[in-house]
């Protein structure tokens, strides 16, 4: 039952990771100026792909667990911000928009991880390398903005 469990959850982070596909990073981004310690391009599909396991598995760990509620509602809060993102950073090449989504993605992914944390440990500890890379997209993202004033809508 928890491998089904897990199945869901992480369908749920890819179609979230699908916007990747849907709104790729293009000519716009690449013509962007950017921080010198901005991660190479191969290192975002790999990061991902590693983070989304790992959501799935604090989902799916929990999923199972009495007294869930409040973190299953924040782990699908944080899924849909996840998933917004990307088209509005890189669909609608809207930065400024893109980091206030970013800063509430980083918000309800801090308060997934405690809620988590409070009902499995494990799936609170998953959420930690899920926390960092949010924390240095947002400052890659702000970095970004700051560095291309007049590509900024």
């Amino acid at each position: 039952m928890i491998w089904l469990i897990f199945g869901i959850f992480l369908a749920a982070c890819f179609a979230a990771g699908s916007t990747g596909g849907l709104f790729p990073p293009g000519d716009w981004y690449d013509r962007l100026k950017k921080p010198w310690w901005t991660p190479p391009n191969w290192l975002f599909p790999v990061a991902w792909t590693t983070l989304y396991i790992c959501m799935a598995a604090a989902g799916a760990r929990v999923a199972v667990s009495p007294d869930n509620g409040i973190a299953m509602a924040l782990w699908s809060l944080q899924i849909a911000l996840n998933g917004l993102w990307t088209p509005v950073f890189f669909g609608l090449q809207r930065m400024r928009l893109g980091l206030i989504v970013l800063c509430a993605l980083w918000a309800s992914v801090a308060l997934t991880l405690v809620a988590l944390w409070s009902v499995d440990w494990i799936a609170g500890l998953l959420f930690v390398p899920y926390l960092t890379w949010v924390s240095v997209a947002g400052m890659l993202n702000l970095a970004v903005l700051r560095l291309n004033p007049d590509a900024a809508r």
